[in-house]
């Protein structure tokens, strides 16, 4: 580095144990290309830390070492949060005061994946626009209602930015590149990446259901989101018909054509999965989830939960825990 130029930016990764390396490996590999244009300039630096200072372990149960334990980290330093399964799990005591303490100094801060409930837990984000993958998001809104969950790859408001994990950690990474160098040497790293069109942070985190050639029917997609958005009071098959504008004959004749299932079904399958995510990551009671996903009763509840997922809601909300214990 020249004496003209501008100090490399700097990140601490956070490694959390159960964290996605995909998700990790994308966002570092963003600032590592970067240091390696054709200009040599070093536009960044990072280290990687964990609570203990050891080695940690992914998901996947790749291990990655660190170059420290939780040090003091200097106001011009960049946090990410680096999660996956075992969020809950992974945020101790230590962990949350060290984040509270050196956060107050003014940096910017994000998570990837799962690492949002962790500054969740941390009172970080209270009142913030965030986001976290897909699979944890329902759990995560049920949980946080303080915070405003939003279903794209990666959101900002402020000093604080979140993404889904995976593959979104690039485009998130590249759009932080571009706002501190440019768009020049955003699209160089995207080209070393092989990643040909970087996604805004707008865009969702799955195909839309517009964008799935089997379901390109207007009044069907129409009845789809009226169940979606009427999970916890479900509506009648006639009543989404009158809503769409056809006769409920009509409407079954679609979802058997596209879809090869009654609307009821449909409808119920959606319900359940619902009620799936909020038994394996939260703590809520099985009767609360019962509520939540639109049954009238304890014993309809669990008989349609069997019969879909052969396992009772009970078993499934001690058993299945992804979030919060990573049995899976």
């Amino acid at each position: 580095m020249t004496d003209t130029e501008p100090k490399p930016k700097a990140y601490a990764f956070l490694l959390v144990p159960g964290f996605s390396t995909l998700g990790f490996s994308c966002a570092l590999d963003a600032l590592s290309l970067a240091n390696h244009h054709p200009t040599r300039r070093e536009f960044y630096r990072w280290r990687l830390i964990s609570e203990t200072g050891e080695a940690v372990r992914a998901y996947n149960g790749v291990t990655v070492a660190v170059d420290t334990a939780l040090p003091e980290l200097a106001r011009d330093e960049t946090l990410i949060i680096c999660a996956g399964e075992s969020a809950g799990n992974a945020a101790s005591k230590t962990l949350l005061g060290w984040l509270r303490r050196e956060l107050r100094k003014g940096m910017d801060y994000g998570a990837l994946s799962s690492g949002t409930y962790i500054l969740a837990q941390a009172g970080l984000i209270g009142g913030k626009r965030v986001t976290t993958h897909w699979e944890y998001k329902t759990a995560l809104a049920e949980m946080l209602p303080d915070v405003i969950m939003e279903d794209t790859i990666f959101s900002v408001d402020g000093r604080v930015f979140t993404s889904a994990g995976g593959a979104a950690s690039m485009d998130m990474m590249l759009q932080r590149v571009r706002d501190d160098y440019g768009a020049d040497l955003a699209t160089w790293v995207a080209d070393q990446m092989v990643y040909t069109v970087p996604r805004a942070h707008s865009v969702g985190q799955r195909m839309s259901l517009q964008s799935r050639p089997e379901l390109r029917n207007a009044k069907l997609l129409m009845a789809m989101q009226v169940m979606e958005n009427n999970i916890e009071d479900p509506l009648r098959p006639d009543e989404i018909a009158e809503i769409v504008r056809l006769s409920t004959r009509q409407l079954e004749r679609l979802f058997a054509k596209y879809l090869n299932i009654s609307p009821k079904r449909y409808y119920l399958s959606i319900r359940l999965d619902k009620a799936r995510n909020l038994l394996r990551q939260t703590d809520m009671s099985v009767t609360d989830v019962c509520v939540a996903c639109g049954f009238r009763s304890l014993s309809h509840f669990s008989k349609s939960y069997r019969a879909c997922y052969g396992i009772s809601p009970t078993l499934e909300a001690t058993e299945g825990k992804v979030l919060w214990t990573g049995n899976r």
